[in-house]
């Protein structure tokens, strides 16, 4: 397990002048999104930007129908593959992803370091409804290197992962109880070692806990979540590693089922 390959997927965020315009679409597809006792209304006025960040990104139980675009040269055959991979979220959930060509919803690029703006590069998604932020002409979904001749394990993986994101999902890597059980310190070296990562980058995407009041998610951390970064041994303050997830393990098909039930 001591030099397993991490996940290294990176989450989008928003420009922070996105926030309150993402805020309000969150709230509009679903008004569960507010924190208790907030009204849509709320994240227009003073304050507004700091009460998005208390949202959530889910499209609710109405469940999740989105049209699939690709930017850039797919085969259909790699079409249909990313396609029905991302579909494997609605074997207990409500949940429905297709094709099309005309103003989709999920659009999906392979930019690589010579042709994406920085740090667009690699592999990717924006969370959940705020997909909505972004302009029609841009991704907001990044599979960097996939072709047919990816391994059939990399489309369970990494496809699946960063459709949880798209479906609303946060990395499960960062709840508290899991980022407590890091030796901070060799997190950082690690990462930017091996990542190429900045150390505000790691302390971003792997060492702040998630608000778990923010958070609709199982009672406690799912450490083979298709969602958890692998994290070996040797980074964790125990020595125990966080297996992190390959495919959609059983918690998350219940946890999505409750989110978006058929």
């Amino acid at each position: 397990m001591g030099d397993m390959k991490l996940v290294v997927c990176t989450p989008r965020s928003l420009p922070r002048d996105k926030w309150v315009e993402a805020a309000a679409n969150a709230a509009r597809v679903n008004p569960n999104n507010l924190p208790v006792g907030a009204k849509p209304d709320d994240v227009a006025v003073a304050g507004g930007e700091k009460l998005a960040l208390d949202i959530r990104k889910y499209w609710g139980r109405q469940g999740v129908q989105l049209t699939v675009g690709f930017l850039g040269t797919f085969g259909p055959d790699l079409r249909a593959k990313i396609v029905s991979h991302m579909n494997a979220w609605n074997r207990t959930a409500k949940v429905s992803f297709v094709e099309a060509t005309s103003d989709p919803q999920v659009r999906i690029a392979r930019m690589d370091a010579t042709e994406a703006p920085p740090g667009m590069d690699g592999y990717w998604s924006y969370v959940g409804t705020d997909i909505l932020s972004i302009p029609k002409n841009e991704p907001t979904m990044n599979l960097e290197a996939f072709t047919m001749t990816t391994p059939d394990s990399e489309f369970y993986r990494v496809v699946r992962h960063e459709t949880g994101h798209t479906l609303g999902f946060p990395h499960e890597h960062m709840r508290k109880q899991l980022v407590e059980r890091l030796d901070r310190a060799k997190v950082i070296q690690d990462f930017r070692r091996t990542q190429g990562w900045t150390e505000q980058q790691v302390i971003d995407q792997v060492l702040t806990p998630l608000e778990e009041s923010s958070l609709l998610g199982t009672p406690t951390a799912d450490a083979s979540s298709i969602m958890c970064y692998q994290i070996p041994g040797r980074l964790t303050l125990d020595g125990q590693p966080i297996p992190g997830g390959v495919d959609i393990d059983a918690s998350d098909h219940d946890f999505v089922s409750h989110l978006y039930p058929k």
